[in-house]
């Protein structure tokens, strides 16, 4: 990957060999196996070790987790807040895992729309649970710094499986408690 960089200073008239750029191979190639080491990482086996007994049986919500992630298109970062929720079957996970499985998603080339729908599935599947609810709302740098260069534009993207998708109250409940801000 370092001989990939330096060529690539190369190809957009910069000169790898200045006191500034000399070091730049070597530190993007650890930042790219930073922001793609999901790749080498199992949501689901992640999820596995983290299930217990379910005592009740009403919504689990975590909300706000940032995450950041690689736009496969233009290999430009997009970075938001995902919002996730289940409701249980027999099964409830750790609740850090939640936010696991969002960081092991995104730490992939991605696109928004896929990356929700895997964070649903990967829960649905290893919880069993009743439903699951994904919102995404990222920013692109991909829009913000070329093409057509909108700053404030956000991008929102869900997945509903379960009783989300067919039990319309419950859906409004999720979307109801993702706007709420216990801090403010």
């Amino acid at each position: 990957m370092e001989k990939l960089i330096h060529s690539l200073l190369e190809h957009i008239g910069e000169d790898p060999e200045r006191e500034g750029l000399l070091k730049t191979p070597e530190r993007v190639s650890r930042a790219w196996q930073d922001v793609t080491k999901g790749y080498h990482e199992d949501p689901n086996a992640m999820v596995q070790k983290a299930l217990f007994e379910a005592e009740g049986h009403e919504m689990i919500l975590i909300n706000d987790i940032d995450f950041y992630s690689m736009c496969e298109h233009h290999l430009l970062p997009f970075f938001g807040k995902a919002h996730v929720a289940y409701i249980p079957g027999k099964k409830i996970v750790g609740l850090s895992k939640v936010a696991r499985v969002v960081e092991v998603f995104a730490c992939r080339l991605q696109v928004q729309e896929r990356m929700t729908a895997q964070i649903a599935r990967c829960l649905m599947e290893n919880l069993d649970a009743q439903g699951v609810a994904v919102v995404l709302h990222a920013q692109h740098l991909c829009m913000m710094m070329r093409g057509i260069k909108k700053q404030n534009s956000f991008a929102v993207t869900s997945e509903m499986l379960g009783v989300f998708k067919d039990d319309s109250k419950t859906r409004a409940e999720f979307l109801t408690l993702i706007q709420e801000k216990p801090w403010n």
